[in-house]
């Protein structure tokens, strides 16, 4: 989705951001967690605790953006050319057939 919506940039830049912090952020999800699940039903609240403890974690959800990115642009970039040269054939063929 962060790639869909263009937000690579943004998305690397506050989790780069935010790598040094990600043991004390899951550590207070663990201190919050039996407020949080009094009020609120979330699923996979301990998934998200635990890989936030592993600055690996982000690091690999990082390589992941970054490489979605980098397909992204390389199918973005091949369409565009089939598509530049479908209209330069078309080009091509209306030139031959009309009179000079």
């Amino acid at each position: 989705m962060t790639v869909r919506h263009r937000m690579t940039v943004p998305a690397i830049l506050f989790l780069e951001s935010a790598k040094p912090l990600s043991f004390l952020g899951s550590q207070a999800l663990h201190f919050f967690e039996p407020l949080v699940r009094s009020f609120f039903s979330v699923p996979d609240y301990d998934r998200v605790a635990l890989l936030l403890e592993r600055r690996e974690s982000l690091e690999d959800l990082l390589v992941r953006i970054e490489a979605k990115d980098d397909e992204s642009r390389r199918a973005e970039r091949e369409a565009k050319a089939k598509r530049r040269e479908a209209r330069r054939v078309k080009t091509d063929r209306t030139d031959r057939k009309e009179p000079k």
